[in-house]
């Protein structure tokens, strides 16, 4: 199974202020398909990600690709 984890925007945001939940895709589906999993969310105009590292590492071991932005905000989480 091809899986990715990467952010998704939610809600319907005034322009200039967007927040994200990271979650698990698998990327054989189209890209508004249901998710696997929630594994966080961020919020860029605070800084403020809280993500679950321990979910996270589980589907890493498992052969889940990280996208570029979850990789930075777990390098900044540290």
């Amino acid at each position: 199974m091809a899986v990715h984890i990467r952010l998704r925007r939610i809600g319907k945001n005034p322009k200039g202020k967007p927040h994200f939940r990271a979650t698990v895709f698998d990327e054989r589906r189209g890209r508004d398909s249901r998710v696997i999993e929630e594994v966080g969310f961020y919020k860029p105009a605070t800084g403020q990600a809280v993500l679950k590292k321990e979910r996270i590492a589980e589907w890493i071991k498992n052969g889940a690709q990280l996208s570029v932005t979850i990789k930075s905000l777990l390098k900044k989480d540290k």
